[in-house]
């Protein structure tokens, strides 16, 4: 034997497809600049927005995290930036587009580098650095906002969610929407800033300016039985009772049986159970309640009760609705209607039913422990008003990161041009190939600018030539220059109330950058093939098996009319008949 040829050992399954080396990387590369293609066009207040249609419907939208999750993308490394997209909305709410477009220009300036053959360790090592030398940069540019007064906090908080807003479906709108998010945030629990309660309700119907905010709880009418018309509809400081419990007769269990002696006991059973529920219903009653809200169902004999007795129920009350009216009324959840002392009820300064377009809405203002708000959003087609939903919490997310972190940055991508001039400077004082990548990240970072140009329909290579000019400045003077998506020209965004919280910029360039080098990190793909199930294979080479003693047993078998088998048994393998008797 050959002593050079060594025999082939075989580490994988048969059929396992395996890639890997320059090539791979490449492809992994150009998967996710790809992408990025798609969304590209949907960045800034003149970006343009995504019609997705799947079996779930139709969705119109210009969110990043929202498109990245309906394109239903299945290339491994493209994933990442799904990833990243869903991390940027999840901690700051804002500039989804933003990461996923950064992370595929860092992609696309690192290619040729690749191609060439770059160590990717090289080029990683050169981003990480580039990355925590901007993040801190952006630290040093930030403007606090604490110290102010609340009047001005508030308008400068306003002014952040315009900027959010400004780039929306609702951006026509932005300093009716601006005042409402700002308001409904000030509402909550200012340590806590608890988004989950401040709770949206869609009403198709009306124009964007027929939307309100409720200083309280507002939700819909609920599922009402008979009765529920002749129930008062508004309260002035009412006492607010709230349940999680039935109040109606259960249906007996499947099978269930009552055995009696004596006819004569039949009566006293059904009486028994119709006391139950009226002891409760009583006892609801006795608590001095005037409003009944309960989690579980309210039926129609305890809705014509509390009818008669000028109270006003409603059953099965969502969730959140009904976290939301135990925070602004103080009220306390009860699983049984025993001891209800006056300290278990909520109240409010006033309740009242009021019909929104076709919907009827519950509504509690005036509440003393009001740590909660309700937008109620108005608008023509259905998916106008998911997308103003989306825009808004968007706002929302934006506004609360800017309380809890009082710092921000100008936007229009003033902040991106003043990061590349300040990585360009620092990447001439280091020696080596760091040098050329740092430059790169300092390049990718201009796309932001560059796309905004785009979207607007000017001149991306004049403007940026403009905005070079300006960040070079000695005195610094320029470094809140943005676009001007208006004029096409260039604009000091920091005068024109064009903010983001710092927070944004800090989590868009670390998280593009981590997503950046874990595809660079990553040199070979291993796809395993896909194998039948194990109890598959040999329930299927058990069924064989049937079948061929079947068919050798028919062979052999007497085939004469008196003594003929049932032919059903070697022609269903999963039916077995009894074979005839004889005559």
């Amino acid at each position: 034997m050959n002593p050079y040829m060594q025999p082939q050992i075989i580490l994988l399954k048969e059929g396992t497809d395996s890639s890997q080396g320059k090539g791979q990387l490449i492809s992994n590369i150009n998967a996710c600049v790809a992408v990025v293609d798609a969304v590209r066009t949907s960045l800034g207040p003149r970006g343009m927005d995504k019609l997705v249609y799947d079996e779930r419907g139709t969705t119109i939208s210009n969110d990043g995290a929202t498109i990245m999750k309906l394109l239903d993308i299945v290339h491994p490394a493209a994933k990442t930036l799904v990833d990243i997209a869903k991390s940027q909305d999840m901690e700051v709410g804002d500039g989804t587009t933003t990461v996923v477009i950064l992370a595929g220009e860092l992609l696309r300036e690192v290619k040729a580098f690749v191609e060439e053959g770059v160590h990717p360790m090289n080029i990683i090592r050169a981003f990480r650095q580039a990355s925590s030398l901007a993040v801190q940069h952006v630290k040093d540019l930030s403007i606090s906002i604490e110290g102010k007064s609340p009047e001005e906090k508030a308008e400068l908080l306003q002014r952040c969610a315009e900027t959010s807003l400004n780039s929306k479906l609702v951006g026509g709108e932005k300093v009716f929407f601006g005042k409402m998010v700002v308001d409904a945030v000030m509402s909550l629990d200012n340590h806590l800033l608890d988004t989950r309660l401040i709770g949206m309700k869609k009403v198709q119907g009306g124009t964007m300016r027929d939307s309100f905010l409720v200083n309280g709880v507002a939700f819909k009418k609920t599922f009402s039985y008979a009765g529920f018309e002749q129930q008062p509809k508004s309260f002035d400081d009412p006492k607010i009772l709230m349940l999680n419990i039935e109040l109606e007769l259960k249906s007996e269990r499947d099978n269930a049986e009552v055995r009696l002696t004596d006819p004569t006991q039949y009566q006293a059973i059904v009486d028994a159970e119709w006391n139950i529920i009226y002891e409760k219903l009583q006892k609801c009653v006795d608590s001095g309640a005037d409003i009944v809200l309960s989690r579980l169902a309210i039926g129609d004999l305890g809705t014509q009760f509390f009818a008669d007795r000028g109270i006003f129920c409603a059953g099965r009350v969502e969730e959140g609705d009904m976290q939301r009216v135990l925070k602004a009324t103080g009220a306390q959840l009860q699983t049984t209607v025993n001891n209800l002392v006056p300290g278990v009820l909520g109240t409010c300064g006033r309740f009242e039913e009021r019909q929104v377009g076709n919907e009827r809405f519950n509504i509690f203002t005036g509440c003393p422990e009001a740590k909660t708000a309700t937008m109620v959003l108005r608008g023509g087609a259905e998916q106008f008003i998911e997308e103003a939903e989306r825009s808004l919490h968007d706002a929302i997310m934006i506004v609360r990161r800017a309380i809890k972190n009082a710092a921000i940055v100008p936007g229009g991508g003033a902040i991106d041009m003043e990061l590349s001039r300040f990585l360009r400077d620092h990447a001439r004082s280091i020696p080596g190939k760091s040098q050329l990548f740092i430059n790169a990240f300092a390049k990718a970072l201009e796309v932001i600018p560059r796309q905004l140009c785009d979207n607007s329909g000017f001149d991306a290579t004049d403007v940026l030539n403009k905005l070079r000019q300006k960040h070079a400045s000695a005195s610094g003077e320029g470094r809140n220059f943005g676009v001007d998506v208006n004029s096409g020209g260039i604009m000091d965004t920091y005068s024109a109330f064009i903010w983001e919280p710092s927070l944004v910029k800090i989590n868009a360039i670390t998280a593009a950058a981590e997503a950046v080098c874990l595809i660079l990190s990553v040199d070979e793909t291993v796809r395993n093939p896909a194998s039948q199930p194990p109890d598959t294979a040999a329930s299927a080479d058990a069924d064989a098996d049937v079948a061929a003693d079947a068919d050798a047993e028919w062979a052999g078998a007497d085939q004469t009319p008196t003594n003929r088998e049932t032919r059903a048994k070697y022609t269903d393998e999963s039916v077995i008949v009894m074979k005839k008797q004889s005559n």
